[in-house]
């Protein structure tokens, strides 16, 4: 006796690559480690989302375990740490995670090289970055997957900023390439933990911090360790990126690399509108950092340093003068275009 159940079966076995699915389901998921440069608390909108839509549509065919920052490696170690496969993938700027590359420098915080958030996909995806970003890390065995904008980079200190020789000897938990700029105004750069910093705030260890825009300054808790919020940023926006261990990346599959890029592109997209709200949400409507301004006039010494110091990288290499070259040309085309690209 013919059963419908037996019916149906027989007839899916006749279609060709009717069995593929099951056989497919079957076997192991593919599972890679990725670690981001983010704590836990960050790590809530700047990643957990697209990491959980990611193994939500892939259905079993690939997982992504997160892991926050210094869980595995310390943050200085991510690069090292991706490129020999001990961990499969990793969110940060070149900067932090010590990239041996020629663009090493233009990751994080370029001085002053960005106003706007919205700057930087229009340079990786317009102006040629992204092309190159490839090309440097496809030599040294890393995939750069995408690059995105996070906020721009303000000081949040234990006492106000009014003028910039308050800056001096201030003890400020930086990026490197922020750091070696900002000594040129008597800031001493500390480098920790990421989430030694809240406590080296309360003990005085350090006096500040040049790492975020206000957004991060509350969501991190830094809020509650500092008082004073400095107006001025020395970058309108961090340049951070996904990357891969290449051979990982090579070993899958193209939907999947297609998913990845879609769900990481998607995390871009989130902060672009997260950090836009919040940092002026929180400037007008939070109470605990009282905001101060060094005058336009002052500030503007703090511009003129930034040429000569792009003109100092340009000097190191024929490529890092290629990229200060775009920097020069795109923000002379936004300085051309006038408002609302530039004021």
């Amino acid at each position: 006796m013919t059963t419908r159940r037996k019916f149906l079966a027989a007839g899916a076995a006749a279609v060709p690559g009717a069995l593929a699915a099951p056989a497919v389901l079957a076997q192991s998921p593919i599972k890679w480690r990725l670690q981001t440069y983010a704590g836990p608390a960050l790590g809530v909108e700047v990643i957990d989302t697209c990491i959980k839509q990611f193994n939500e549509i892939a259905q079993g065919q690939m997982e992504i375990e997160l892991f926050y920052a210094d869980q595995l490696v310390p943050t200085g170690e991510l690069f090292r740490a991706m490129q020999k496969g001990t961990i499969d993938a990793v969110q940060s700027d070149d900067d932090s995670m010590a990239s041996p590359t020629e663009v090493t420098v233009f990751g994080g915080y370029f001085p002053l090289g960005l106003r706007y958030s919205l700057d930087v996909p229009a340079l990786f995806n317009h102006w040629g970055l992204d092309e190159i970003w490839k090309e440097e890390y496809a030599k040294v065995g890393v995939r750069h997957i995408s690059a995105g904008s996070w906020d721009p980079c303000n000081f949040a200190t234990q006492k106000p900023i009014t003028t910039l020789k308050d800056l001096e000897g201030l003890r400020i938990f930086t990026f490197p390439t922020a750091g070696r700029f900002l000594s040129r105004f008597g800031v001493v750069p500390v480098t920790l933990p990421w989430e030694d910093a809240e406590v080296a705030l309360q003990t005085g260890e350090l006096d500040g911090i040049a790492w975020s825009g206000i957004t991060e300054d509350y969501t991190s808790g830094w809020a509650n360790v500092t008082k004073y919020f400095l107006t001025n940023n020395i970058s309108g926006a961090w340049i951070g990126h996904f990357f891969a261990n290449m051979d990982r990346w090579n070993e899958l599959p193209d939907h999947l690399k297609t998913l990845m890029e879609v769900c990481f592109n998607s995390s871009h997209y989130h902060r672009q509108h997260w950090y836009w709200n919040g940092e002026a949400s929180l400037r007008v409507n939070e109470t605990k950092l009282e905001s101060t301004t060094i005058p336009d006039a002052e500030w503007a010494q703090v511009e003129d340093e930034a040429q000569k110091f792009w003109d100092e990288i340009a000097a190191e290499s024929p490529l890092k003068k290629k990229i200060v070259d775009i920097f020069k040309s795109y923000n002379e085309t936004m300085v051309k275009a006038g408002k609302p690209y530039r004021y």
